[in-house]
């Protein structure tokens, strides 16, 4: 069976999907990073869409890209900011988190600037960039 390069491109997006909801759970349910309110609304963005792809991969419906576009942009641009409040220094007088878990709170911070809202937005731009290839390699 042949698989298309659009198909490619939507099996690329789930896969990306799937390590980031992966990652989560393990920063989470094995290195217990407790999450805080914006992790959760990542999450929330997250984990539909590896369910969401893995169904449009495995069925090979690339029409899937107008219901999963919305979940990866708005992941992203939560992620986004969500890094500015730990990394930009006047961002740090917005508290989204007013209750539990600071959000200006890097649990990790590799070299300096990956961080897992950093991790999180990477994913949900790669998600979209592979939908976004995969609708023009279908037209």
């Amino acid at each position: 069976m042949s698989v298309s390069r659009s198909a490619l491109f939507l099996y690329f997006a789930w896969f990306v999907a799937v390590v980031a909801t992966l990652g989560s759970l393990y920063f989470s349910e094995i290195r217990m990073f407790l999450p805080c309110q914006l992790c959760w609304y990542q999450r929330i963005a997250m984990y539909p869409l590896a369910v969401i792809l893995g169904i449009a991969a495995y069925t090979n419906d690339l029409k899937i890209t107008k219901y999963a576009l919305p979940f990866s942009i708005v992941g992203g641009s939560i992620s986004f900011y969500h890094y500015l409040l730990e990394k930009v220094p006047g961002f740090a007088s917005v508290k989204p988190c007013s209750q539990g878990i600071p959000c200006d709170v890097a649990w990790i911070n590799w070299l300096g600037f990956i961080t897992i809202p950093f991790l999180a937005l990477i994913a949900f731009v790669m998600i979209t960039v592979f939908l976004l290839i995969s609708k023009k390699l279908s037209k």
